[in-house]
């Protein structure tokens, strides 16, 4: 298991709370003892919303959070490169130094190489515009996308070929525990965040102790390396309640404790 994971990796993707204020957002954060909060691009943390960010920025800081990473919506090899420009400057506007974008908009096992290819380029330019401004990227490790597994993850990796590019991950849809965690293994050296959530089957919500052999494991694959970001993701109905019942029940998994 992890050993004594710092709080201030200890977070929360602000998309588990859609519905909520940033201010409300930063309290349930803050009460449930986490350290950090990735802010999301579609309600809280618009691109080109310059007060808005700065105001994101400000809450987030004065009740002693950091921002983990901007959550993006930009998709390589879709969207165009000024809308990666708002990304990036969005990015530092929050105080970060990783946005999290997506590998195009085609599951792998159908994309034909023209589409790869875009998705290829397309990254490589943003990676050049984000490295110029000391940000960082991130893929979502995803379905429908050229991420949405082990192998092609670390093909994509690989033909992007840029050192500040990196991938999330997140347990697969209706995959088992153990090949779960045997994705992430595969990933482990460019993992730079991790989605904390439990689904099972398919997209139905289950407490994080649900599944928790599948974060056992996960968590002794990451006690490999140094600390990443664990980012609590979509709770049992979106409750904010069950924000600070996740948050214990994944600091009892990281040490150990959950029975």
């Amino acid at each position: 298991m992890l050993d004594a994971v710092p709080d201030r990796h200890l977070g929360l993707c602000s998309v588990t709370l859609r519905k909520l204020s940033v201010e409300r957002v930063v309290e349930v954060a803050t009460r449930a003892g986490l350290g950090c909060i990735e802010w999301g691009a579609d309600v809280h943390a618009p691109p080109g919303d310059l007060a808005r960010l700065d105001e994101v920025r400000r809450r987030t800081e004065d009740a002693g959070l950091r921002v983990a990473s901007y959550g993006s919506y930009w998709r390589a090899g879709v969207d165009d490169a000024p809308q990666v420009r708002a990304v990036i400057e969005a990015t530092q506007r929050l105080g970060t130094q990783r946005a999290r974008i997506w590998a195009g908009a085609v599951a792998s096992a159908h994309a034909d190489p023209l589409t790869r290819l875009r998705v290829v380029t397309a990254t490589r330019e943003a990676a050049e515009i984000a490295a110029g401004h000391g940000v960082s990227l991130s893929f979502e490790f995803h379905a429908d996308t050229l991420t949405d597994n082990a192998q092609s993850t670390l093909n994509l990796l690989r033909e992007v070929d840029r050192p500040s590019v990196s991938t999330y991950w997140q347990p697969p849809n209706d995959v088992s525990d153990a090949d779960a965690v045997h994705t992430l293994a595969q990933v482990l050296d460019a993992v730079s965040a991790v989605h904390v959530f439990s689904w099972w089957p398919a997209t139905h919500r289950l407490p994080l102790v649900g599944r928790r052999d599948l974060w056992r494991g996960a968590l002794d694959v990451l006690a490999t390396r140094k600390p990443v970001d664990l980012l609590l993701e979509f709770v049992v109905d979106d409750n904010p309640d069950f924000v600070a019942t996740e948050a214990r029940a994944l600091r009892a998994l990281t040490d150990g404790s959950v029975p």
